[in-house]
This record gives structure tokens, sequence and C-alpha cells, in this order.
């Protein structure tokens, strides 16, 4: 509910594995060289890896392709092509990967460092040395590379806020937030102005970040479920600053002190570690006539209240946000402090949202499928045996003749005669026809 989603679909596909060779010794004094076509090297796979440094997925808003590099093809003398390198993605914490077409939950990517393979680079052919046999010592047969995974996988990255706004409802928190970062969040002038936590993301000159979350106005009595409830409270509970906002125009005839001890009540109230949080003041308003005037007694209050451990350290902040006046010096001196504050612990059990998690598997691959052209060729199509297909080097004779046993092998002719099939009948597997010979 309070949670601001991140998302993103990229397309990723993994090398293809190289080609293995056909190739024969041609040695002095040999009068027939064996084979010596060497193997392909693998694709490169495409893996995900946290970065902690991340915050969001807005660099994927521009990248969203990614393709790694194919094995290199075999040789002569028997050398095997090289693999190639996998290729690394970084994502921040907290992402979550799907199948963008089944909806199907790859993987949750949550601490530094946390590798996920997305897609896997095809395994090199093999070349003609692996066919060489006592009946077949000179075999011109050879694999071309398995194609590598190609699929569409979506990114999801709750966000969660590092700053949270809290006061009063109408202290100016959402004008804030509008005018610091690209969030336009609706804004009214009456009590309860925002129902659900807006959010923005505040990138100040020197190209650091934060998330900044305008929390809805706390009324007393939110902690016990009056007014608007706690599931905004959650959402404080995973910022590592508060700014706390305070309206010292005084214009609704309230004491700004007596605001910040109730909010700051509030706070601890439904969890007294929300007060450990370090806070600046927000003294907002300040074009308004008595602002000047309330705030010199604001901080007074504020200070010589010996008995608030807090007071000692708390900065305050005097801005206009309609005016602009006080924002830089106040954004710089937030995002000083959301890098030197530890992060809380993030989930408590009750905030956990509960998700059924399908983890994606391979079921056992439907090996063929048989349909019909209007032009009545028998097409196969199927994943296995496309990749087989593909990985055929159609140049040699014996490679063809393997294909023809393979498909036979896996059931294909009698599948075809059980459909109707008769001899001379065209059948077709992606560009490349052939005739059934019953």
């Amino acid at each position: 509910m309070s949670m601001f989603l991140d998302q993103v679909t990229i397309d990723v596909k993994a090398g293809k594995g190289g080609d293995g060779m056909v190739a024969f010794r041609r040695e002095k004094y040999v009068p027939d060289g064996g084979p010596a076509g060497g193997d392909g090297g693998r694709g490169g796979d495409i893996i995900l890896v946290v970065d902690e440094g991340l915050r969001t997925l807005m660099d994927f808003r521009f990248n969203r392709f990614f393709r790694s590099t194919p094995g290199e093809n075999g040789m002569s003398k028997g050398m095997h092509g090289r693999g190639a390198d996998d290729t690394y993605v970084a994502v921040p914490p907290g992402t979550t990967v799907r199948n963008a077409e089944t909806g199907v939950l790859i993987g949750d990517l949550l601490t530094h460092g946390q590798e996920l393979l997305v897609a896997k680079g095809g395994r090199g052919g093999r070349g003609n040395i692996r066919f060489a046999s006592p009946r077949n010592p000179a075999p011109e047969i050879a694999e071309n590379g398995e194609p590598g995974d190609e699929r569409k996988i979506e990114l999801e990255l709750k966000v969660l806020a590092d700053v949270g706004l809290v006061g009063f409802p109408s202290v100016g928190k959402s004008t804030i937030l509008s005018v610091v970062s690209k969030a336009r969040p609706k804004i009214g002038a009456y009590h309860f102005t925002t129902l659900v936590p807006n959010l923005g993301m505040v990138s100040i000159e020197d190209g650091r970040s934060f998330v900044m979350a305008d929390l809805p106005g706390l009324i007393e009595g939110a902690s016990q479920g009056i007014g608007l409830g706690t599931q905004f409270l959650r959402h404080i509970e995973r910022t590592r600053v508060i700014l706390h906002v305070i309206d010292m125009s005084g214009i609704e005839g309230r004491d700004p002190y007596d605001d910040y001890l109730a909010i700051n009540k509030e706070l601890e109230s439904h969890n007294m570690r929300l007060l450990e949080r370090p806070q600046i003041v927000v003294a907002n308003k300040m074009d308004m006539p008595d602002a000047e005037e309330n705030l010199e007694k604001f901080k007074e209050k504020l200070y010589a209240n010996v008995e608030d451990e807090f007071a000692d350290k708390i900065p305050v902040f005097a801005i206009s946000s309609l005016s602009n006046r006080g924002l830089d010096a106040l954004l710089s001196a937030t995002v000083d402090l959301v890098e030197t504050t530890p992060e809380f612990p993030l989930y408590d059990q009750e905030s956990l949202e509960e998700e059924t998690v399908r983890y994606e598997f391979t079921p056992e691959e439907r090996q063929f499928d048989i349909s019909r052209d209007d032009d009545s060729t028998w097409v196969l199509s199927g994943e296995y045996l496309e990749k087989l297909f593909k990985m055929t080097n159609f140049d040699h004779d014996e490679s063809v003749m393997r294909f023809a046993r393979q498909i036979r092998g896996m059931g294909i002719d009698e599948a075809l005669r059980a459909k109707g099939a008769i001899d001379g009948d065209l059948v077709r597997i992606e560009d490349f026809g052939f005739e059934f010979i019953d």
C-alpha cells in the first residue's frame, strides 16, 4: 500500500556457443590424417548482480537491451574456441526478478554482491574429433553452437524512502516535496491532505540522490488507529532521516513548539525506535509575517528543554518552499545525514507483504509439436527440436544424416505416421524442408 514501485522490463540474450569445426590433420608421411576439428567455446551468460550503491532502477530507463558475447568457433589442429566472458548487470538491493511473459518469479536479489543467472549462454558445438569412432575414423560431422537463452524479464524494486517528511497536516510537506523533486503531489489546504505517501526522487547538484516521502499528516492518536491508521507510520519505520516540518507562521493559531512535541509523542507511541532516527527540524513558511519571531521562541523552548536528550543535536533549517529560500542548504544537510545513518532493520513481520511465490523451474521440455500448414506441409516445432536443428551443420552430409537419426530417435517418424503423413509429404522445421520417407 505505502510502497512505491519502480518497474522496468528488459530484454536479455545470452551468447550463442561457438560452432564446432570439421578439419583433418594433414601431416607429412601420414597418409590419412585423423579428424582435427576443435569444439566451439561456450557463449556468455547474463547475470544480475546486486550493487548496494544503486537506489533505483533509473539506469534501465535508457538501456533495456543486454546481449552477451558468443563463444569462439572451434579451429583446426584440435584447438577449441575460447569461451565468452559473462555479462554482469548491476541492480539495486531489493530487486525482484520475474519472467515478463509468464509472471513467474525467477529470484529476489537482496544482499550486496548476490548474483542471479537470468540467461544461460549456449554450449559450444562439438568438432569432428568428438565423432571419431572405430566405425567412422574420419567423420565429417560437427555441431553448430547452441543458441543462448533469450527472454524478457521484469525488474521490480519496492523503493523505500530514505527521508520521511512528518508534521501536522497542511504544514507544507507536499509543497516541499513538489519543489525539490519530480513528484507532483495533489496539494490542498485541508487537514488530511495526503492520503497515500507521495514519493519523489531528489537529486542535488553534486549528483547524489535520495528518495523522499511525504508521509501523511499524522494526527494525534494515529498510532492507536484513529485517523489514517498505522500503515503510514509503517513507511516511516523504514526511513533513515526524519524531516520534521513545522509551520512557523502559527497561522492556524497553534504553537509551533506544541506541534513539535505532539508529533514526536506520536512517533514515540507508535514505535519507540522512531525517535532514534536523526531529525532535522524544517521551519517552513518563513515568508509569513510572524514567522521570524515564532522561530526565535521555538528555538528558545527547544534548546531550553534540557531533559529532551535529543535537543542538543537537532539542527533547525529555516526555509520557505514558496520562495525556494534555504532549500539547497537543507537538502545538502539531509543527504549528508542519509549517507552517515545506517539503515534501520527493514522488515518487521507484519509489514512483510505476503506473496505466494512460484519460483521458475524448467519443466521437462515438451520434445516436439506437429502442426499442419495451409499448403499441407507438416510443421515440426518445439524448443528441444529447434535447438537440435540450430546445432546441426547442414554443410556436411554426415551431419545431416546424424540429425535424421536424432529426430527418428525422438519418435518424430512414428508421430508423423500416426497423424497421417504419407511417403513424399513435405515436412518443415523453421525454414528447412525435407520429404517424409515412409
